[in-house]
C-alpha cells in the first residue's frame, strides 16, 4: 500500500468493499498497516438492490470479513433500476459510504482503485472530450463533507492486489454488471485488453493521468493564491469579490467560476465562457449564483433566489440546496427550508447581505414556525450541539482558513456577536 498518514496514534480507516478482489485487498492491507499503529479498521459494504441476490451477496462478504477479523458493516441502498443506473449507483454509494464513515467516527475512507482503473478513466474521459481537469483522471485525495477519501493503490497492478487476496485463501465475489458489455466503461475496458494492468498501454495512460494531474494541482495552488488575494468567503455561505484583483485572464475567470461553484452548490464545473461573459458584464445569474455590483467596485456572490431547493423533512444527514451539510436527530414534523422572508427580523442587528440571509437553511417546527436558524445561531434555552449544519457545497471546498468568521449569536431580544466555526453549531431540541 502507498504511504498514508500522518494520521496520529491509533487512526481510525474505513474502507469501501465491494467483495472484488480489488476492495478486499485494500482491506487486508489497511488491517495490516493500522495493526501496526494501533488503530482500526472498518469495512463498509454497499447493497445497491438493483439485483434480487446482491442482498446476500453483501452478506457472504460481511462473513469473509469477518473470517478476515475484519469488522464491516452493510448499506442497503435500495436503488430504483433505470436510465444511467452506473452514475446513480456510484452517486448514491459514495455519499452512503462518507455518511458510515463519519457516523463510526472514522475521518478516512479508502476506496481500491488500481492502476488499471486510472487508465480506463482517464481513456474515458479522453473520448468523452474532458479538458485537463478531468484528464487528470482521480485524485489519490478528495475532500468531502463527512471525510477525506483516500485512494492509496492507484500506483498499483490489479493483478498485484488480486495475489493479495489469493494469498489470504479468500475467494473474492464477482459483480456480472463488472462484465455487462452494454455499460461503456465495460467496452472500453475490453479494448484496452489489459486485464492485468501491466502491460504498455495501461501504464503509459497511468503516467499520463499523474503528469496532468501535477499540472492541475500547480494550477489550483494559482487558482488559490488568486482567491486568497481576490476573495472574502463567509460560511453563510456567500462571498465578495474584488474584480480588478481577480483580473480577466484565464486565471482570474477560473477562480470566479470556482467561487460561483461554491456559492451555487454546483454539481458540475461552472462553464469558463460563461463566466468570463459575466465578468465582462459585471454581473448576472450563473450556476445558481447571483453574482451582483456592491460597495467599492465589489462583486457580491450570493445564492439565487429562484433556485434554493424546497423544504425537505429533518431526517438528516443530507445536503441541503447542493450546499449545507445536515446532520443531527431526526424530528418528526419539522423540515429544513430557506429563511426566506423571515429574514426581515434580523436585518438591522447583523451585517451578513440580505439576499445572503434569505438563502440560509433554518429548521421549522410541525406549526411552520422558525424554530432553529444555523448560521445566526438563533434558538433560545435549548442545548446548542444537537445539530450540526456546515457549508461544505458540492462545488467544491477551500483550504481550513479560507472562510471570514462572521456568525452571530442571537436570542430574542438581545444580539452580540460571536466568532463562527466552519462546522456551525445550531440550537437543537425542545
Amino acid at each position: 500500500m502507498a504511504p498514508l498518514g500522518p494520521f496520529g496514534a491509533m487512526p481510525s480507516l474505513a474502507v469501501a468493499v465491494s467483495g472484488g478482489p480489488h476492495s478486499l485487498a485494500a482491506a487486508l492491507l489497511a488491517r495490516e498497516w493500522v495493526a501496526a499503529r494501533g488503530g482500526r479498521v472498518l469495512a463498509l459494504v454497499a447493497d445497491h438492490g438493483l439485483r434480487p441476490e446482491s442482498g446476500a451477496e453483501a452478506d457472504h462478504v460481511l462473513g469473509l470479513l469477518a473470517d478476515a477479523g475484519i469488522a464491516g458493516e452493510c448499506l442497503r441502498l435500495g436503488l430504483p433500476a433505470g436510465a444511467r443506473m452506473q452514475e446513480r449507483a456510484r452517486a448514491a454509494r459514495l455519499a452512503a459510504l462518507t455518511e458510515a464513515a463519519a457516523h463510526h467516527g472514522c475521518p478516512w475512507l479508502l476506496l481500491g482503485h488500481h492502476r488499471g482503473d486510472q487508465a480506463e478513466t482517464l481513456a474515458f474521459r479522453a473520448l468523452r472530450g474532458s479538458g485537463a481537469a478531468g484528464l487528470a483522471a482521480m485524485a489519490p485525495l478528495r475532500v468531502a463533507p463527512d471525510c477525506l477519501i483516500l485512494r492509496p493503490l492507484l500506483g498499483f497492478a490489479p493483478a498485484r492486489l488480486e495475489a493479495v487476496v489469493a494469498a489470504a485463501g479468500i475467494c473474492p465475489v464477482r459483480d456480472p454488471s463488472n462484465d455487462n458489455p452494454r455499460f461503456a466503461r465495460i467496452r472500453l475496458r475490453r479494448a484496452l485488453g489489459d486485464a492485468e494492468g501491466e502491460g504498455e498501454g495501461v501504464l503509459a495512460l497511468a503516467k499520463a493521468a499523474e503528469a496532468f494531474a501535477r499540472r492541475r494541482a500547480r494550477r489550483e495552488a494559482a487558482l488559490l493564491d488568486r482567491l486568497a488575494t481576490a476573495a472574502e468567503i463567509y460560511p453563510e455561505a456567500y462571498a465578495w469579490a474584488d474584480p480588478k484583483a481577480l483580473g480577466a485572464d484565464a486565471l482570474g475567470v477560473a477562480a470566479l467560476a470556482r467561487l460561483i461553484g461554491l456559492i451555487g452548490g454546483a454539481a458540475w464545473p461552472v462553464p469558463i465562457e460563461a463566466t468570463a461573459a459575466l465578468l465582462a458584464r459585471g454581473g448576472g445569474s450563473l450556476a445558481g449564483a447571483w453574482v451582483r455590483p456592491g460597495a467599492g467596485g465589489r462583486l457580491l456572490l450570493v445564492r439565487d433566489p429562484g433556485l434554493i431547493a424546497p423544504a425537505q423533512p429533518l431526517t438528516p444527514p443530507f445536503l441541503w440546496d447542493g450546499r449545507f451539510h445536515v446532520t443531527g436527530p431526526s424530528r418528526p414534523g419539522w423540515h429544513c427550508a430557506a429563511l426566506g422572508a423571515a429574514a426581515g427580523a434580523f436585518r438591522q442587528q447583523i451585517k451578513t447581505p440580505l439576499a445572503a440571509l434569505r438563502a440560509l437553511p433554518a429548521l421549522w417546527d410541525e406549526k411552520g414556525k422558525l424554530a432553529l436558524l444555523p448560521g445566526l445561531f438563533y434558538g433560545e434555552g435549548v442545548e446548542a450541539s444537537a445539530w450540526r449544519l456546515a457549508f461544505a457545497p458540492r462545488g467544491g471546498s477551500l483550504p481550513p482558513g479560507w472562510w471570514r468568521f462572521c456568525g452571530w449569536k442571537i436570542s430574542r431580544g438581545s444580539f452580540k456577536m460571536r466568532e463562527a466555526s466552519l462546522c456551525m453549531l445550531v440550537a437543537g431540541g425542545g
